[in-house]
């Protein structure tokens, strides 16, 4: 899979920081920090996906730039 920044801080030297990601099969892929399944009340998270939470602003910016 071939990934494309969209939107992340620009100031993030390491590659580690929340960014969301273009595909080249049409999708996102979102970088972010783990949420815990103890922190998502209420939910029930299947097997094979996750959570991640990223700064609001960073996907305004990927919106933007998707649009």
């Amino acid at each position: 899979m071939k990934l494309v920044k969209v939107s992340g801080d620009a100031d993030c030297k390491n590659g580690n920081c929340p960014t969301v990601y273009r595909t080249d099969r049409g999708t996102l892929v979102v970088q972010g920090y783990a949420v815990d399944s103890n922190e998502a009340e209420g939910l029930t998270i299947p097997a094979g996906e996750s959570l991640v939470e990223i700064p609001l602003d960073v996907l305004q910016d990927a919106a933007r730039a998707l649009s």
